[in-house]
């Protein structure tokens, strides 16, 4: 994704990604990784098999809502979750769609981001963690 990125920018700078981010490859690259994830269902009670059997006709929607500027993500499932000792965490449970449509903003920021990252941080970076630190 950064070689293609590159090519497309003048003068090494970044005017607009959501171009990127609405593109059907895109949105379709970050269908997937939701559909392997799963996850609850948000606000909206949708599944992600609810989601998936309609998903070629929800992935065009939410490209015309990013593209005309219309979409506005749902409010957040907020569920509590055991932690241990009898007590609880919050967790929030975004919508499907949203799911979707912030999975496309971390496939087109996450390599631009990854090019500049020190390499002694593995906080929440891919193929990194707390183990391999």
């Amino acid at each position: 994704m950064l070689a293609a990125l590159d090519n497309g920018v003048k003068g090494g700078k970044w005017f607009s990604l959501m171009d990127k981010v609405m593109r059907p490859a895109t949105l379709q690259a970050a269908w997937g990784r939701v559909v392997r994830n799963c996850g609850a269902a948000g606000v909206d009670r949708q599944s992600v098999d609810a989601f998936a059997a309609h998903a070629e006709r929800y992935l065009d929607e939410l490209a015309r809502a990013l593209r005309s500027d219309t979409y506005r993500p749902q409010a957040i499932r907020r569920v509590e979750i055991p932690k241990g000792r009898g007590q609880t965490r919050p967790l929030g449970i975004p919508t499907v769609k949203d799911r979707v449509v912030q999975t496309a903003v971390r496939l087109v920021i996450e390599p631009i981001f990854e090019s500049i990252f020190c390499a002694h941080s593995y906080g929440f970076r891919p193929g990194r963690g707390a183990k391999r630190a």
